[in-house]
């Protein structure tokens, strides 16, 4: 069930890998196209990570909702993707 929240950020995780992908329109070397891939890799298996982590803090949580472990994951997820995400910005403008 924690790869509900990862089903339902997909497509938006999608639209940002590709802002990332194609936000610098200039012509980039081999090293340059290696570190996006690199990045976008490590931020889906940082947020995968991420969700199970959630999932499963939020079922530990027995006094919560039956929601709560869904809305974790998701906030979870989330977070992670956008943490490799915006290091990722910030280290391609330092180069």
């Amino acid at each position: 069930m924690a790869w509900l929240s990862l089903l339902l950020f997909l497509p938006w995780f999608a639209l940002l890998g590709s802002l990332y992908w194609y936000y610098p329109r200039d012509r980039r070397g081999r090293r340059a196209r290696l570190f996006d891939v690199a990045t976008l890799l490590l931020a889906l298996l940082l947020s995968v990570l991420a969700m199970h982590w959630g999932f499963r803090s939020g079922s530990a949580q027995h006094d919560a909702g039956p929601i709560w472990p869904q809305v974790l994951a998701v906030l979870y997820a989330y977070g992670a993707f956008l943490a490799v995400m915006t290091l990722a910005v910030l280290l391609r403008r330092l180069r």
